[in-house]
């Protein structure tokens, strides 16, 4: 009999570890996941699609959604109009993910080429991913906005994390 209880307090933990486990490094694989799809969004002008992934403290600071629809498609096409030309972003990496003040969150790096007016910008930003466990899926929004106390306090009041947030990175050359 106390062989029977000691195996199945085994199992039952081995269950336990591995499915604890496997959440976690699903979390990690889902953030890679939606990061993409956001950030594919993006280079396809797909605002609707950005703005489902977007933090919603971002979207309401815009003025909600149709506000912040209408200002990414009017900054787009004005920078179309002079010649801008995304050529290539790409998720490079997703942290561990953690769980911090009752979120799980996560720093996307994040890897765009642009072209315009002759130059070439490349920059390397970082967002933060939160997941959404209620729609099951993560929003981001730029890291470094939360280095900012006045912007973190209307985004993200009391925002606390262990996270590391390095610094946004770019460089622009000159295209022949």
């Amino acid at each position: 009999m106390m062989k029977t209880m000691n195996k199945t307090k085994k199992l039952a933990l081995l269950v336990l570890l591995t499915t604890s486990i496997n959440l976690f490094s699903q979390n990690k694989a889902d953030a890679l996941r939606d990061a993409k799809i956001a950030s594919e969004a993006a280079f396809n002008m797909n605002f609707e699609t950005v703005l489902k992934h977007a933090l919603p403290a971002v979207i309401e600071e815009m003025g909600g959604k149709d506000a912040a629809l209408k200002v990414m498609k009017s900054s787009f096409e004005g920078m179309k109009s002079q010649g801008f030309e995304f050529e290539k972003t790409e998720i490079k990496q997703v942290s561990e993910v953690v769980k911090e003040q009752g979120q799980y969150r996560c720093i996307v790096e994040n890897f765009n080429q642009m072209k315009m007016s002759g130059k070439r910008v490349l920059s390397t930003t970082y967002l933060l991913g939160i997941y959404n466990d209620t729609d099951d899926y993560w929003w981001f929004m730029e890291a470094n906005k939360l280095k900012n106390k006045t912007q973190s306090d209307i985004i993200l009041p009391n925002f606390e994390t262990q996270l590391k947030i390095p610094e946004n990175d770019g460089k622009v050359e000159v295209v022949d």
